[in-house]
């Protein structure tokens, strides 16, 4: 029989109790199968018959057992290894979503709105409420407000609520903001930079209320120890034009012409890549047959890619030959052209060569001296710039007065082409280019118009210029006008009445001059602001300016301040006086 060794070793193969011990010369230990004994003797043989009938299959099963055994511990050995892999690889999916997770919402220490200490903040709309937040009080303000004012001092703490998506829209109305011993007012910092859109609107007039000393009336003030952070979206703040900026957004200004009683065919051929008129022409083919044929040669000649406008001055039938009809059909693609009757109003705008999917035309009837309304034709077209523009004509009769005109102008918004990269301007951002000329009033606004056709050298806007602006170096001497962005998303703002209300200012002034200002007196803690508008700030008196540090000393490092007090990208427009006052002031970063 086998037994088999239970710390795994070879089997010990064991003498039968009931057969021989004889083993044949051939006889290998470990193995089953005899290699051909001699014959034993009749008795011997029955004996051992019998034990190796009884031995044969006790061997013969020792076999399979060990193999089953060593197949299970394998078996085991996989599925261990295996729901050991099942089990790391799920502990690390999930301890990656979970870190995915904590990362995404877990507070950034970088930015103010973030500070878990925080207590959400809505004071609400109440213009006679006096705010005071001091020590212990650290607010979040997270919806519009009004209040009368607001003091923060003793450990005092407010700050703008925010968002990743930059979904917040949050205005603050107050007459004014005073900081000082400790207090505090954050919107956004310098490495977390505010994505919303902030508005501090300061509101009263001259003559209410009393003034508060050092700082009078409609401020944001900051007294000694008192900290102002405000850091808006970093934006490219101004740059140069790198190419002409036309009249009208065209090359040769834009064209309009109206007249009436101007009988026959009135016609302007238009280049297609410059939109400048190349021709002026009427043809008289109501009275001459001789006119129909110059206007058949006229497009016959005509380079194929011309834009050509056609409209109706009182009657253009009588005389208008089959064959200039034709000839109109052929090449601009009118369809109406060979029914013309007499005093119908027509208008066409085609290209030469262009047929059918070129051509705009509309036709009206005339009767009782109406037509009841224009017949209108229009098409539009791109210059080589990559300028859009439109070409109209129109035809009509009014209480028996036949009118014909035309128009050529930029449409869908003028392209400027810049020096820098201003991909961080957006639609809806207002921008300002200065004159070229000599008057500044040449200076103009426009606001920014979604252009997915433009580069990031270019922006497009919704106004068509009034005058023209160089973009040029010209003999040497750079002619080019400055371009800058006035809007960003943290707005200061000082609110003014209709009309002018002191008699004082009102001599030299017909709107309200009594904006907001912003003082900054010695011995601040911090103050620091980047790319933030002011917009109608100052007052029309000493001491109170858009931003005004006052006898400030110091205010770097020979001042005992760890970092720079700094003044950057800021947009300050549509103000009442002096943009930035430095009175007394060194080591100022402007």
């Amino acid at each position: 029989m086998q037994d088999t060794d239970l710390r795994g070793s070879s089997p010990a193969f064991l003498r039968p109790q009931n057969g021989s011990s004889h083993r044949s010369s051939g006889y290998v230990p470990g193995r089953i199968a005899p290699l051909r004994p001699p014959p034993p003797s009749q008795s011997h043989a029955s004996a051992e018959f019998t034990s190796a009938r009884q031995e044969a299959p006790a061997t013969f099963a020792s076999l399979p057992a060990e193999q089953h055994r060593r197949q299970a511990e394998a078996n085991r050995h996989k599925n261990t290894l295996i729901c050991f892999a099942v089990s790391s690889f799920s502990l690390f999916v999930a301890l990656g979503i979970f870190l995915g997770i904590a990362s995404k919402y877990a507070p950034d220490e970088n930015c103010p709105d973030q500070n878990p200490r925080l207590k959400n903040w809505s004071p609400g709309q109440d213009p006679e409420k006096r705010v005071f937040i001091k020590k212990g009080d650290l607010f979040r303000l997270d919806s519009d407000a009004t209040v009368h004012s607001i003091v923060i001092q003793d450990g005092g703490l407010l700050v703008f609520g925010d968002d990743k998506e930059g979904s917040k829209n949050i205005t603050l109305r107050t007459r004014f903001i005073l900081i000082k011993d400790g207090g505090m007012l954050h919107v956004g910092a310098e490495k977390c930079r505010y994505k919303s859109k902030a508005t501090i609107i300061l509101y009263g007039k001259s003559n209410e209320d009393a003034d508060v000393p050092e700082f009078g009336k409609k401020f944001i003030g900051v007294g000694p120890e008192g900290t102002l952070e405000l850091h808006g979206h970093q934006k490219v703040s101004w740059t140069l034009l790198s190419k002409t900026m036309y009249f009208s957004g065209l090359a040769y200004g834009h064209y309009t012409f109206k007249k009436n009683f101007s009988r026959g065919l009135n016609v302007r051929v238009i280049d297609q890549d410059t939109a400048e008129v190349l021709e002026i022409l009427k043809f008289d083919t109501h009275q001459f047959s001789e006119e129909s044929l110059k206007l058949q040669n006229l497009l016959k000649k005509g380079t194929p890619g011309r834009i050509v406008a056609i409209a109706v001055g009182d009657s253009a039938a009588k005389n208008l030959l089959e064959e200039t009809r034709l000839t109109i059909q052929n090449l601009l693609g009118s369809k109406f052209v060979s029914g013309l009757s007499y005093r119908q109003a027509w208008a066409l705008v085609g290209v030469i060569g262009g047929g059918n999917s070129s051509c705009n035309e509309s036709v009206r009837n005339y009767e009782n001296h109406s037509t009841g309304g224009k017949a209108l034709a229009q098409k539009e077209f791109f210059t080589v710039d990559g300028q859009k523009f439109v070409v109209r004509a129109y035809s009509e009769w009014n209480d028996g007065v036949p009118i014909s005109g035309f128009q050529v102008e930029a449409v869908g918004g003028v392209i400027l082409n810049l020096l820098d990269d201003v991909s961080s301007w957006e639609p809806g951002d207002r921008i300002v280019v200065a004159s070229t000329d000599y008057s500044m009033y040449q200076t103009e606004e426009f606001t920014l118009l979604p252009c997915p056709e433009c580069s990031k050298h270019q922006v497009k806007v919704k106004e068509n210029p009034q005058y023209p602006h160089v973009g040029e170096v010209i003999d040497g001497i750079d002619m080019r006008a400055e371009v800058g962005v006035l809007t960003r998303n943290i707005l200061i703002k000082g609110e003014t009445e209709n009309t002018c209300y002191r008699e004082k200012e009102c001599q030299f002034f017909n709107y309200d001059t009594f904006g907001g200002h912003i003082k900054i007196l010695k011995n601040f803690t911090s103050v620091h602001l980047s790319y933030v508008e002011l917009k109608q700030m100052g007052q029309q008196q000493i001491g109170s300016y858009p931003v005004h540090f006052h006898l400030c000393g110091d205010v770097d490092e020979k001042g005992g301040y760890s970092f720079k007090t700094y003044l950057e990208g800021l947009s300050i427009h549509h103000c009442f006086s002096r943009c930035v006052t430095v009175h007394a002031t060194n080591g100022l970063l402007v």
